[in-house]
């Protein structure tokens, strides 16, 4: 578990020296207190999730993305896949069946 905690501080670092950015920058844009990050650090604590969101939404990245590896492992989807997608999670179940079997007829 320490691996994973360290790992996670390291991410939130690294990211933050890529956009040039202080612990403090980093709390303006993502509306966290600079005195909750430093804590992350001298207490070696891992964020909890919405804060972890709140860090990922400043970044301008996703979660997933936070804990890819390198940028190679991305998926990228184009508008079109993007808007399909979203526009499957609004079906039901039956629905989104008779979705992939038309699909497949294509």
């Amino acid at each position: 578990m320490v691996i994973i905690m360290i790992n996670v501080l390291e991410r939130i670092t690294e990211l933050r020296e890529a956009h040039h950015w202080t612990e403090y920058q980093l709390a303006e844009r993502s509306g966290l207190t600079q005195s909750t990050i430093s804590s992350w650090y001298r207490k070696q604590m891992l964020p909890t999730i919405p804060s972890l969101v709140k860090i990922c939404d400043a970044f301008g990245i996703t979660i997933s993305q936070f804990f890819l590896e390198n940028e190679e492992q991305a998926i990228h989807l184009t508008q079109k896949q993007a808007a399909l997608l979203e526009a499957s999670t609004k079906l039901n179940s039956e629905q989104y069946n008779a979705l992939l079997r038309f699909l497949d007829t294509l």
